[in-house]
This record gives structure tokens, C-alpha cells and sequence, in this order.
């Protein structure tokens, strides 16, 4: 599906939420099924990655109502699934995959976790090294460490182990086989990635200590053979930042625009984006914030104003990872040049969103750069106005959608055209019908 995307002359305005934080939808699904007794989240995220993940579930025996953004789910404890029948598929989600394999491999039966073509070939050996250390018996059965993965349920033991990169799906994977394991798990990282797990299962009643060594890297640790305990009241799972950072993005190219943002998730973790826009010089405001469950959120308003380029990468690049092809393009009304470093990750999402960024903006006319582990982005220190072209999403959702705001710069006789659209379904299945609510005529 080709979707047109034109903005000139209008203005962004008005109030919006947006659907509920991906990576909290999964684990809300994943912790719930694995707790013992009934709980309720609100907010769930129907995209198909998040669905995938309910799918996984029911096919071992997990009973789980799912109607838009209410699901319900009766947790079975954690020796309660049931061997499936059949592969269990992730489809497009490595969140599914990665931490489902964590899960797997404690349990008493085997499984064979599949994708669809993208994932199969995505890395997996991040997460099966570390769980073989644990005990796991995982056979990778694509080429170069890929799905299939083939888990073999085996007794696990408990290890520290020091992960290379700052990955949440690494550090979720092994502390939720940790709950499977004997004796005390831990995982080092070089800087604290998204701690969503951490929170939840504490929430749920699992002891998971965090502390920061002297060396700087983080450690999080957990005992095995802690239950987690089924929420007692109904979840509301906040905003996602990452989608709602394409609305945030937006204000900035159409001169006179506000929006305020209603119910995101302010998770520490996960606000790279802000510190990013507050160093290029937008103004924001957080209201009316609360935390739920261990989880902050609040409204997010912001007003049209020029912006400055900013250096991206170390410490930051682990808070705002997926919103990093989203930089590559509001660096383009920067003054100055943005470098964004350090993000060799974005070579192994969906597609490789350094060439996919670096490619689109040099069809564009923009004189990007890809470097070894980022990219360099000339800023014209204004909006402008650019000639819409034919941009291929390379059916990756984050690509899509950035480069839909970069369409806002484009007249409506001339448009930018976003090839195979229908990707968006991953994680924001309204963001068009979102987008034309807060575009308005100016």
C-alpha cells in the first residue's frame, strides 16, 4: 500500500493518545500468563507484534480474552503452560521470540520457536549464549546464529553474566529464566537499557534488585523460584513514547503548531527522546504525572520553535534506540549537523535503519552520510520546502512512520509517497488516522 503524506501550510494542534506502550503490552501478557489467577490490562496494544505474543500463550494452554485494548488473562503460575502442539510463531516480533526463549528454556517440555522471513534473520545468539551458560539446550537452526530456535527444557542454574551491549530483550530473557533457575541470576550491562521487566515483575511481587557499580556498568539481579503474584486491579498501560515521539517530532516542522500528549509512559529509561529535543532547544512541559505499578506517566505539551543539532549517542542511545530514525529526519531543520554514534544496533532491527535512513535522505536530495555505527545529517537551520519522492519503507514500521513526517515539509500537489505503508501494523495500526486528527488547516 502507497500512502501520500503532504503538510505544508498546515498546522499541528490539539490533544492525543496514543496506543498503549509496546514493550509493556508483551510483558503485561508474558507476566500475567505466568503469574497464578486473573489479571485485567487496559491500554494493551492490538498491533501484530503484541498479538503475537497472545497467540504464543494460548497455544500452551493460557486462556486469555482479547478485545481491542482489554485483555484478560488467566495465569496458570510458573510451571503451569503446557507443551504445545505445534511451533510457536512469533511473526514479526523479536521481543516475542527473545524473551519467550527465556521462558522455554525452564520449562519441562520442548518447543520450537519460528518467525516470519524478516525475523528468521535477526540475531538470536545474543540471547541463546547466556542461556546455555544457564543450562539451556537451544539448537539455532538458521544460518549465522537465526530461528528457528529448537528449546529443549533442561534443569537451569542461576548466572552473572555480563552482557556485551545494552539490550532489554538480552537482560529480560535471562532473568526470566533466572525465575526458573537455582541460586541467584544476574545480568551486568555497560549502561541500564529499558527496565520495563524489572518493574513489572516487581510489581507482581518478584524481589529484583538493580544497583550501579563503580565501574559505571548496571546490575540487575534476581533470585530463582520467586512466583509472581496476578495484579490485583486492573493495568493501565500507559502511552508509548516511541509512537508518540512522531507526534512530538511533528510540531517542529510546521511553524505554529502545539500538541499536548495525554497518558505517556515517562519511564526514565525509555525518555532519551526528551533529553534529545531539550538539548536541540524545544520547550516541553510534563503534566499532571503519576507513577502506576512502578511505571511513571504524565501529559507531554510542546510548542513549534527552531531547534539546534545535537551529538547522539553513548549512554543515550539505549534510551531512545527506536527513535532514532526519527532523529535522522528532524535533524534535516536542524542548524548544524546531528551525528548520531554508537547505534550499530539499528544494523540488526527490521531492516538496517542506518541505510534505510542514510538512503531515503540522499533521494531526497540530503546530503546524509552513513558512517560504521551511525550516520551524519546536514540541517538547513529552518523548515523547507522539499520535493516529495517514492520513499520505500523497506517494511520496517519505524521507517514508515519518520519519514511520514518528513512528509509534512511537501505540498499536497506533490507528496511524499510511502511504499509498502501497511508495515505501521507492527506497532501503530492508526498512526494515519491519528495523524490527520491533529492536522489541521492553519
Amino acid at each position: 500500500m502507497m500512502k501520500s503524506i503532504a503538510g505544508a501550510g498546515k498546522v499541528i494542534k490539539g490533544s492525543l493518545m496514543v496506543p498503549g506502550d509496546k514493550s509493556i503490552s508483551h510483558r503485561a501478557v508474558m507476566f500475567s500468563a505466568l503469574a497464578k489467577g486473573e489479571t485485567k490490562v487496559k491500554g494493551f496494544l492490538p498491533g501484530e507484534d503484541c498479538l503475537s505474543t497472545i497467540s504464543v500463550f494460548r497455544k500452551m494452554g493460557v486462556s486469555i480474552e482479547q478485545e481491542q485494548d482489554s485483555v484478560r488473562i488467566q495465569g496458570l503460575g510458573l510451571h503451569g503452560l503446557k507443551a504445545p502442539g505445534e511451533a510457536l510463531y512469533c511473526g514479526n516480533s523479536g521481543t516475542t521470540m527473545r524473551l519467550m526463549a527465556g521462558i522455554l528454556a525452564g520449562q519441562s517440555f520442548s518447543s520450537c520457536l519460528t518467525g516470519d522471513e524478516s525475523l528468521e534473520k535477526r540475531p538470536m545468539k545474543r540471547v541463546c549464549l547466556p542461556l546455555e551458560k544457564m543450562g539451556a539446550k537451544i539448537k539455532m537452526q538458521g544460518e549465522k546464529g537465526t530461528a528457528p530456535l529448537e528449546i529443549s527444557g533442561s534443569p537451569l542454574k542461576g548466572i552473572s553474566y555480563e552482557s556485551p551491549v545494552a539490550s532489554a530483550q538480552v537482560k529480560s530473557s535471562v532473568l526470566l529464566a533466572g525465575l526458573y533457575a537455582k541460586g541467584k541470576t544476574s545480568v551486568i550491562e555497560p549502561s541500564l537499557s529499558r527496565d520495563h521487566t524489572e518493574r513489572l515483575l516487581g510489581a507482581m511481587g518478584v524481589e529484583c534488585s538493580t544497583k550501579t557499580l563503580e565501574d559505571g556498568r548496571v546490575e540487575i539481579s534476581l533470585e530463582g523460584g520467586q512466583e509472581l503474584k496476578a495484579l490485583s486491579e486492573e493495568y493501565l498501560v500507559s502511552g508509548d513514547i516511541s509512537s508518540a515521539a512522531y507526534f512530538m517530532a511533528s510540531v517542529f516542522f510546521l511553524p505554529g503548531s502545539s500538541l499536548r500528549l495525554k497518558n505517556i509512559g515517562l519511564n526514565p529509561s525509555r525518555c532519551g527522546i526528551l533529553t534529545v529535543l531539550e538539548k536541540m532547544g524545544a520547550k516541553i512541559s510534563l503534566e499532571n504525572c503519576s507513577t502506576v505499578y512502578g511505571e511513571e506517566r504524565g501529559d507531554i505539551y510542546l510548542e513549534y520553535g527552531p531547534l539546534k543539532a545535537v551529538d547522539i549517542g553513548g549512554d543515550l542511545i539505549p534510551r531512545l534506540i527506536d527513535e532514532l530514525p526519527l532523529l535522522a529526519v528532524l535533524a534535516t531543520i536542524a542548524e548544524g549537523e546531528t551525528r548520531i554514534y554508537d547505534a550499530a544496533e539499528l544494523k540488526v532491527k527490521e531492516s538496517n535503519r542506518i541505510k534505510a535512513c542514510v538512503e531515503n535522505l540522499q533521494r531526497l536530495g540530503i546530503s546524509a552520510v552513513e558512517t560504521e555505527d551511525g550516520m551524519i545529517i546536514p540541517g538547513k537551520g529552518s523548515v523547507f520546502s522539499l520535493e516529495g519522492k517514492r520513499i520505500p519503507s523497506f517494511l520496517d514500521h519505524r521507517i514508515a512512520m519518520s519519514f511520514s513526517v518528513l512528509g509534512l515539509l511537501c505540498k499536497a500537489e506533490n507528496p511524499m509517497q510511502i511504499e509498502d505503508s501497511e508495515c505501521i501494523q507492527i506497532s501503530y495500526p492508526n498512526f494515519f488516522n491519528d495523524f490527520e486528527k491533529v492536522l489541521d488547516e492553519g
